[in-house]
């Protein structure tokens, strides 16, 4: 194994993670990549000497660079095995998850499948929204990537599986897209479930409701001063 690629959602994670895993390996050499076309351009003749490893990002990997690493891709994932795919905050809020947690598990062409080689777990606190539950399980998942980085910079073998196996729906962007469409009708219960697992705008789907072909969109948290914001129909224009 002579290089790491790192496969980060932002470029400036590529520092730290560099840093910590050239301490454990001097020799080994990097490659950065932030999207699918910077995947693209890795020669194939560094593939075959080569681990990539995949942080807290939204790119899915094709199936030819899986199959030419030489020494396998490895993902750290900001959620539980019960939580796969995306937003994974989010769905166990919703759910009332007592436990959280991150996991890395080697890579296969079907997102969130791979067997899992490194778990960290902690409990939901009470009351916390979903930006919070966020911000510990990246602590958490850093943590893990420190704990895994010797064997990951140095070991260049298959890392050992857990005998942990994933579980649960893999959530979808269109999943989430449906819990923030409220129907009309919709219960004061169910209506507070929603509102502290979806009510956030980070992602850039709000929580919606649907009135005699208008939709109105909730104020989030940084807009409860304006005035709502209504939506004129047709409804398919807006979704």
């Amino acid at each position: 194994m002579k290089t790491i690629i790192l496969l980060t959602g932002v470029a400036s994670q590529q520092f730290a993670l560099t840093e910590l895993l050239k301490a454990h390996n001097p020799a080994l050499a990097f490659r950065s990549a932030v999207t699918a076309e910077d995947l693209a351009a890795i020669e194939p003749e560094l593939l075959r000497e080569a681990r990539l490893l995949a942080f807290t990002t939204s790119v899915i990997v094709p199936g030819r660079i899986l199959a030419a690493l030489g020494h396998g891709a490895y993902n750290f994932h900001p959620g539980p095995p019960q939580y796969p795919g995306w937003a994974p905050a989010h769905f166990a809020l919703y759910d009332g998850a007592r436990t959280f947690g991150a996991i890395a598990h080697l890579m296969a062409e079907r997102v969130d499948s791979g067997p899992i080689v490194g778990v960290e777990s902690f409990i939901i606190p009470d009351k916390i929204g979903v930006r919070g539950l966020e911000q510990i399980a990246y602590v958490r998942l850093a943590h893990l990537f420190w704990r895994m980085s010797r064997e990951l910079a140095c070991d260049g073998a298959p890392l050992a599986e857990l005998p942990i196996a994933w579980c649960g729906i893999k959530s979808t962007r269109q999943m989430y897209r449906d819990m923030c469409d409220l129907p009309a009708g919709i219960g004061a219960a169910e209506l507070a479930r929603r509102v502290r697992a979806f009510h956030d705008d980070f992602r850039g789907i709000p929580l919606t409701v649907s009135l005699h072909g208008i939709r109105f969109e909730l104020a989030t948290p940084a807009r409860q001063a304006e005035a709502p914001q209504v939506v004129s129909p047709p409804l398919a224009a807006a979704s």
